[in-house]
């Protein structure tokens, strides 16, 4: 079509030009309502529009900025509580994401908004918390990474110094008891390898070596410190152990050992008290710690702020939109009575123009749009709003959408308010996991010091069987001597006279003085022999084996019960207990794991101990206060059965009980009502474990305050036996066939 026609046809469509030609003299009142309308209606999407280019984008950035303070507020605590460097560097990664998020939000809102600034400065602040906790908790693992790698030189120095300490005091307690000083050399003289000064260099070197191991138990349980405040007695404790030690070495004499071991031993300082030794890295870790914790709080308030910051920019958002609303609404009103007046000036052409134009042009889709306006009020804000056109009806359709959105804004806003509710719930339940956490690192902790002590008790156990292998040695040696002397000494002597009756009395007295040496000799290598089968219990008993061969379980509950005893003695030298014994005379042996079985013994025995002597305690004290109490003596009974196809064994104690409402947790792990450095809550656990991977089972009976009875039952053929004969049988069958 040719422009000049189409420029034709376009003029005859519009509604003005039919109008003008079909109502003649209406044409200017309508042309005057049109432009009427077409004022005021434009006022209103002026309105809109800057609803919706400033309110609306202001409230999305509002929500978007509180959302991110959020994810930061809670990226702290899980920076913090990273159990390893990989952990804390997939935090990291999320966390360096969600802050540069956060930073484009904050650079999109407005610098000339003072309430728009203020947010801006709390969320910067909240961003560099993030980052010095980054810094903090990095800087921690550093120094825990330093502080294992002093551990191991601490070890290393320690051996060391043992290497050249042991061997001086074997040396030199050979030589005071021998003479020998060379071997291939003639011994010295009696006067001088039994003087006082070879004996005092002896116990010097004695007491060095006990030193040692007390200076490096010390700095080893600097690591282990809890609070800040218990390291400067530790460092004084340190410090008399070294003037003892250099009063010692004074006392030594000169000489290439005395060099040695004063290089050994500055080493051994240098790694406690030194510039980096454990003291001042453990002080550096408790700086560290109480950092994170300053910005864990800090952390928290400048969340808070943050989001009530945000609070108060959402309302100035909500205001300037309630503001643009009833402006438009005005402009509306005035627009109606404007048009109605000029309607009724028109009322012929009003009406040509109400069934042409309006009436199936206009009203039907005023109609619709009224008819979405009141779902809306009757709550439903889930549909769009759809109008097709270009006019104001159109731009009405367009502001009714936003107002819906808006309102769906308020109500995403009230979910906010709801979800800030629950943050605090959340972090209320954060701190409690926190402090179940602390209390779980305690038990950690106290784990690892017993693993500590197991490794002390195995070398104390390896240092106790030299002078075992000394004994043993020496006294058989004697017995030789002993028989040797004899010999040279009827040699000399030569038959003996009859006739001589003081001869022959000499002669019966020493024959009885060597039969009652040979018989202490045979007690002192007896002995000798029995404990070291208690150190090799010890040293079995640390290192665990997986091996199962037949054992005596009388003799096996035993031994653990008196180790177990024992140890018990050696915390409290006033505890005394009574062990009954009524062990089955019949008892086979059992394939088990000794070294397993006898840990679920000592466990049980050392429980009883405690419970005992818990009592014992509880029964003096009342006495002390006056009250009349029975008299009271710490009492176990032990004994075994063997039954038909098991092995039941009780241990039955007169101690305080178990409480009936934990005592289904007993075998839980981590479970104890010991106080924290008592016990780790794993004792029973363990052995539950080790009881049923023989097959057996353990039942408990107790009543508080009264006593408590444990039995254990081992089969007689364990499942791995079991299986292993099956196993022959059925080999054995299928040869025959």
């Amino acid at each position: 079509m040719k422009p000049w026609l189409q420029r034709i046809v376009d003029t005859w469509s519009r509604i003005s030009t039919q109008l003008y030609l079909g109502i003649g003299a209406a044409v200017v009142l309508t042309v005057a309502a049109s432009l009427v309308g077409w004022v005021f209606f434009s006022r209103v999407g002026e309105v809109q529009s800057r609803v919706t280019n400033e309110s609306v984008p202001a409230l999305a950035t509002a929500f978007a900025i509180a959302q991110g303070g959020t994810a930061l507020a809670t990226a702290a605590p899980r920076l913090v509580s990273a159990p390893s460097d990989a952990e804390f560097d997939r935090v990291s990664g999320t966390v360096l994401q969600d802050r540069k998020t956060f930073s484009d939000r904050l650079d999109a809102l407005s610098v000339d908004d003072p309430q728009a600034r203020r947010v801006t400065a709390w969320g910067r602040a909240l961003d560099d918390n993030i980052a010095a906790v980054q810094y903090a908790v990095r800087a921690r693992f550093a120094l825990e990474a330093e502080r294992d790698q002093l551990r191991d030189e601490i070890a290393v120095a320690y051996r060391k110094l043992t290497g050249l300490l042991v061997p001086a005091i074997d040396d030199q307690l050979f030589y005071a008891v021998t003479g020998y000083h060379t071997l291939g050399e003639p011994p010295a003289p009696s006067d001088e390898h039994l003087s006082e000064e070879v004996f005092t260099r002896y116990r010097i070197l004695e007491e060095l070596h006990s030193m040692a191991a007390v200076y490096n138990q010390i700095v080893s349980n600097v690591f282990n410190v809890r609070d800040e405040t218990r390291l400067e007695p530790l460092r004084e404790r340190l410090d008399a152990v070294e003037r003892d030690v250099r009063r010692r070495l004074d006392n030594l004499g000169e000489g290439q050992l005395k060099d040695n071991l004063v290089k050994s031993y500055r080493g051994l300082r240098e790694l406690g008290t030194g510039e980096r030794g454990s003291l001042v890295l453990r002080a550096q870790e408790f700086g560290v710690l109480k950092r994170q914790r300053a910005l864990l709080l800090q952390n928290r308030a400048l969340a808070n702020e943050l989001l009530f910051e945000t609070g108060r920019l959402v309302d100035t958002a909500q205001s300037s939109a309630r503001d643009a609303t009833r402006a438009s609404s005005e402009a509306i009103t005035i627009g109606q009575r404007i048009l109605l007046v000029l309607s009724l000036l028109s009322v012929i052409g009003a009406v040509l123009i109400g069934w042409l134009f309006i009436g199936r042009v206009l009203v039907r889709r005023i109609a619709l749009l009224s008819s979405r306006m009141r779902r809306m009020a009757d709550g439903d804000l889930e549909e769009a709003v759809e109008v097709s056109g270009r006019d104001e009806i159109s731009e009405m359709s367009s502001a009714l959408e936003v107002f819906r959105r808006h309102a769906l804004e308020v109500q995403r806003l009230n979910l906010v308010e709801k979800l800030a509710e629950e943050l605090q719930s959340k972090n209320q339940q954060l701190e409690d996991t926190m402090g179940n956490l602390e209390a779980a690192q305690d038990q950690i902790v106290m784990r690892e010091k017993l693993a500590a002590l197991g490794e002390l008790t195995a070398g104390v156990a390896h240092e106790i069987r030299n002078p075992l292998n000394f004994i043993k040695n020496y006294a058989e040696s004697s017995q030789e001597l002993m028989d040797e002397m004899m010999e040279e000494f009827q040699a000399v002597v030569g038959e003996p006279d009859n006739d001589n009756e003081e001869q022959k009395e000499g002669l019966e007295m020493i024959q009885d003085i060597r039969e009652d040496l040979k018989g202490n000799l045979d007690i002192i290598r007896h002995h000798g022999q029995r404990a070291d089968s208690i150190v090799q219990s010890m040293l079995l008993m640390g290192r665990g084996s997986g091996d199962r061969f037949p054992t005596n379980v009388n003799t096996l509950l035993d031994e653990h019960a008196r180790l177990a005893y024992h140890s018990a003695r050696a915390t409290d030298t006033d505890f005394q207990m009574e062990i009954s014994q009524d062990l089955d005379p019949d008892m086979v042996e059992v394939e088990v794991v000794p070294q397993d079985l006898g840990r679920v013994f000592l466990n049980m025995v050392s429980n009883a101990c405690y419970a005992t002597n818990e009592k014992r305690r509880r029964v003096q004290e009342a006495r002390k206060a006056g009250e009349e109490t029975e008299a009271y003596q710490p009492l176990l009974r032990i004994s075994t059965r063997k039954l038909d196809d098991e092995v039941e064994v009780r241990m039955r104690d007169n101690g305080v009980g178990i409480p009936p409402e934990v005592l289904d947790k007993i075998f839980n792990p981590f479970f104890t009502t010991k106080p924290t450095d008592k016990g780790t809550g794993l004792g029973l656990a363990l052995s539950n474990d080790i009881v049923r991977e023989h097959g057996g089972r353990i039942e408990v009976d107790t009543e508080a305050g009264s006593f408590t009875e444990m039995t254990v039952y081992i089969p007689l053929v364990t499942t791995a036996s079991r299986v292993e004969q099956e196993t022959d049988g059925a080999d054995a069958a299928a040869g025959g066939g």
